[in-house]
C-alpha cells in the first residue's frame, strides 16, 4: 500500500516536470514588437492577456484581416527570409502582451475575419517560413487588443 501512494505522488510530479521542460525548452513563438511592448503567440491560452478567434463567416466578424499580394499596399508586412535587423526586438520582457488563438468565437474576444478581398480593417502581407497568416492576424489585432487601428511593428 505504501509503494502506490509512493507512486500515486510521484506520477503527477513527473507530469508537472514534463510539461515545464517542454514549454522552457520551446523554440520561440512568433513575435511582433510595436514600439516598447512585444506581442507573442503564447502557447498556453490562459497566460495569454486577450484572446483572438477565427470565423469564415464575415457577418460574425468584429475585425476584417484582408491578405494581400503587394507589400506597398499592406498595413504590416512579416518577411522573415533574411536576418533580422532588430534581434532582440521579441525578448520576453515585463511589458510582453501575450496573444492566444481561440478555438470558439464569441464572447468579448475579437473575431477574425481573415480573406483575400473585401473591406478590412488591416492589411497584411506575409512571405514567412515561420508565420503563418493566421498567426499574422492574431498578433496584429492582439497588439491593439482587437481595436482597429495600429501603429508600425517590427519583427
Amino acid at each position: 500500500m505504501l509503494r502506490f501512494k509512493i507512486l500515486a505522488s510521484v506520477v503527477p510530479l513527473l507530469a508537472a516536470a514534463v510539461f515545464a521542460r517542454s514549454e522552457i525548452g520551446s523554440v520561440s513563438h512568433p513575435c511582433i514588437a510595436i514600439g516598447e511592448t512585444s506581442v507573442e503567440l503564447a502557447s498556453l491560452f490562459w497566460t495569454a492577456g486577450i484572446q483572438v478567434a477565427f470565423t469564415d463567416d464575415p457577418a460574425q466578424a468584429t475585425v476584417r484581416v484582408q491578405i494581400t499580394d503587394d507589400a506597398d499596399v499592406a498595413d504590416f508586412a512579416v518577411v522573415d527570409d533574411g536576418a533580422s535587423e532588430e534581434p532582440s526586438a521579441c525578448q520576453g520582457n515585463p511589458s510582453t502582451r501575450l496573444v492566444a488563438i481561440s478555438g470558439q468565437p464569441g464572447g468579448d474576444r475579437p473575431t477574425i475575419y481573415l480573406s483575400s478581398e473585401g473591406p478590412a480593417d488591416y492589411r497584411i502581407y506575409v512571405r514567412s517560413k515561420t508565420f503563418s497568416q493566421r498567426e499574422a492576424a492574431a498578433l496584429i489585432v492582439g497588439a491593439r487588443g482587437g481595436q482597429r487601428h495600429l501603429q508600425a511593428a517590427s519583427l
